[in-house]
């Protein structure tokens, strides 16, 4: 059983958590220039991913794997109204993205969906960074 963290160590897991989400976010516009589309979902996913983090943590949720970060994000902040549905239903498609991306053969995405959704993405995670400020 993981041991409980003190509210400075959630400070600062959060505060890690939102930079590798913007630093990935980076990843990504580097990926998108040299036109390695795939690899750039891969990277758009994780740095929503990380904002996800950041939230559930902020907020004592617990997961233990991305399906689990998933689940706890429509709970807590879909269901109950405190955040809008579409960011759900982005997050998924990020999500199904992502592991196409990853493991499915001749699949290959372009830069227009590139540019759908890597404004989403930005969108995503100031969204969460917002509501971590509020709180």
């Amino acid at each position: 059983m993981k041991q409980q963290m003190d509210e400075e160590s959630i400070k600062a897991l959060v505060s890690y958590r939102l930079k590798r989400a913007k630093e990935t976010l980076h990843e990504a516009d580097i990926l998108m220039k040299d036109s390695c589309y795939n690899a750039a979902v891969n990277r758009l996913y994780y740095a929503c991913y990380y904002a996800v983090i950041a939230l559930l943590v902020k907020n004592h949720i617990a997961a233990q794997t991305h399906d689990g970060v998933k689940q706890m994000f429509g709970l807590h902040f879909i269901v109950t109204g405190k955040i809008d549905r579409k960011y759900s239903r982005f997050y998924s498609q990020l999500f199904n993205d992502r592991m196409s991306g990853d493991y499915d053969d001749f699949l290959f995405y372009d830069r227009d969906m590139l540019s759908e959704l890597r404004p989403k993405s930005a969108e995503f995670i100031a969204l969460i960074e917002s509501i971590l400020s509020e709180a």
